[in-house]
């Protein structure tokens, strides 16, 4: 770790030069076989995306060991690495992308995008080759003067995850919507006190049309603990001192999958079990925030329970 070794102005440059490399090196090979299969078609080409993805996610674990002086990983129930999940997490920072990546236990992890993504240069090239599924969704205005539109977005969507089930996946969905701030909580006067007031239609939206695709639900809550306001300003000088996640592996009940949209009954209900789940983890942030464990001495220290 290159806090114990290094000072902090020299962290920075090293660290974000191993990002950035990391970045160009795989995106590069990324981009280049989405072409190849734009072009021709070939089962291998998506298999060898997929470990040019890993090495990029590895290449993440190599700036957060470098940079983290200790990171404590648990996760409560059981995870298969051959498994398909929907992620949902506290959003604090842009680390937040990068860390979850790192992990190495969440099988490939990935992100729902929006539609119009697909049209911006290599960013939505790299993201179809990585079978990233694209959200198109229909807006309430749209639905109430179209009602023939009812269920198109839902259809889409699941054309567009056509390729999901080819490998195990792990979707990401930050429900706040945006990083947490101390001035965004204060602005929406949220009755939590670690979170942001939690967006329902995403992962509503997800649960719709992948529902029966996905294995469990895996609830994160990360705690980062620094000696500045700054996550990434800690990060990258080595001031950054402690990084606790804690994964909870939950079964997708059934009446969480339905009609968000147009289903009022549904959507109260749905609204209703995602801010239960939002109290219990602003707890358990809390509880985070105040632990000091004896295990934070290793970096990367990781445990399953």
């Amino acid at each position: 770790m290159l806090s114990r070794m290094l000072p902090g102005w020299l962290i920075a440059p090293i660290v974000l030069a191993v990002l950035v490399s990391n970045l160009i090196f795989w995106g590069l090979i990324v981009f280049t076989l989405g072409l190849i299969k734009l072009v021709l078609p070939i089962q291998y080409v998506g298999q060898v995306l997929h470990l040019a993805y890993k090495g990029w996610c590895l290449g993440n674990r190599l700036a957060i060991r470098l940079a983290c002086a200790n990171l404590k990983l648990s996760i409560n129930g059981h995870l298969k690495s051959d498994g398909w999940y929907l992620l949902i997490a506290n959003h604090q920072s842009s680390l937040d992308i990068v860390l979850l990546t790192a992990l190495g236990q969440l099988p490939a992890p990935k992100f729902f995008l929006k539609d119009e993504l697909k049209f911006v240069p290599f960013v939505g090239m790299g993201a179809w080759a990585m079978d990233m599924p694209f959200m198109k969704r229909v807006s309430k205005a749209k639905l109430a003067k179209n009602p023939k539109l009812k269920g198109m977005d839902v259809a889409r969507t699941k054309k567009s995850c056509a390729h999901f089930r080819n490998h195990p996946t792990t979707i990401i969905n930050f429900v706040e919507g945006s990083r947490f701030s101390k001035a965004k909580h204060q602005s929406q006067q949220s009755e939590y006190q670690h979170l942001l007031k939690p967006k329902a239609g995403g992962i509503a939206f997800a649960l719709e049309v992948l529902g029966q695709q996905f294995d469990a639900m895996l609830n994160a809550s990360i705690v980062y603990t620094g000696n500045s306001e700054s996550i990434l300003k800690d990060f990258f000088t080595g001031q950054l001192t402690h990084i606790a996640i804690e994964i909870d592996v939950m079964a997708i009940a059934p009446e969480l999958i339905g009609d968000y949209q147009t289903d009022r009954a549904f959507r109260f209900s749905f609204q209703q079990q995602l801010n239960q789940i939002w109290q219990a983890k602003d707890q358990q942030l809390d509880v985070m925030k105040k632990q000091r464990s004896p295990s934070f001495n290793a970096c990367m220290d990781e445990s399953t329970t």
